[in-house]
């Protein structure tokens, strides 16, 4: 049977749209929804390998090469920064074999071969010189997916008052109604639970809340961004000196993204 073409174009040109008699041919809609699909599980994999990496949880290495042979848990895993047995021994992330080896490249150049039961995904506030790893990735062109190496960081300060329990460095920045402050954090990606806007991290052996005023629910004019806190899973608010470093580094960045949408008034900076 001699195949036809359906489009018209002999010559082979792309066309912008499809044309009007394959619009609802069910093949075209079954590949539409399929293609959405594909969509949302790349999303979906980015976000999980993002929760692995802020909570610093160990991975099994029988997992990571269970998903690597999917194309979209590849992307989402290539080249993150992962430390297997030795904590100190960085490397970046290059494949996955069945038998549960781990391609990396390590801070040397070099590619070596890892079998760890377990690996890590480590938040970058807890990686060793930071920026000697960020400078050899630029070297390599490395390009994450899941903003890793590159994730913008806040460390602790020292000599924080004893019963200080909130940052202010993120007030006051002002926006011309409540909801256009509670979709931006949930834009972010940020819970918005009464008047607050939320991100649940777990820092070490304990899971901690960061929370920003973001107004009350039904207010209708103008607000501002309030003061940042944590809380542990009690609800008790945490001094400042006993947020761990990753609560405190997620915490600040959440603070720092939703001031950064704020309403700049013509002539001052932003």
């Amino acid at each position: 049977m001699a195949a036809r073409a359906t489009s018209g174009r002999a010559a082979g040109r792309q066309l912008k749209s499809l044309p009007k008699a394959l619009k609802d041919h069910p093949e075209v809609d079954r590949l539409r929804r399929f293609a959405e699909w594909l969509d949302r599980h790349a999303a979906a994999c980015v976000t999980q390998v993002d929760a692995w990496m802020v909570s610093s949880l160990p991975v099994p290495t029988g997992l990571l090469a269970r998903v690597w042979p999917d194309e979209a848990w590849q992307a989402a895993l290539r080249d993150l920064a992962i430390v297997g047995d030795d904590p100190d021994e960085v490397g970046f992330l290059r494949g996955a074999t069945d038998s549960g080896e781990l391609r990396v490249v390590n801070l040397d150049g070099e590619t070596v071969r890892l079998s760890p039961r377990t690996v890590t995904l480590p938040h970058p506030v807890l990686l060793p010189d930071l920026d000697d790893i960020r400078e050899f990735a630029a070297e390599l062109g490395i390009v994450q997916r899941v903003e890793q190496i590159h994730r913008a960081i806040w460390r602790r300060p020292d000599g924080l008052a004893a019963k200080a329990t909130q940052v202010r460095d993120f007030t006051g920045g002002r926006f011309r109604s409540r909801f256009a402050l509670a979709a931006r954090a949930t834009s972010l990606g940020y819970r918005v639970s009464g008047g607050y806007a939320t991100a649940r991290v777990r820092d070490g052996e304990r899971t901690v809340e960061a929370s920003v005023w973001i107004g009350e629910p039904y207010w209708d004019d103008e607000v501002d961004t309030g003061s940042l806190t944590w809380q542990d899973q009690d609800g008790r608010a945490l001094p400042l000196a006993e947020v761990g470093p990753v609560a405190w580094s997620e915490g600040m960045r959440m603070a720092a993204a939703l001031y950064a949408g704020r309403v700049i008034e013509e002539g001052k900076d932003a």
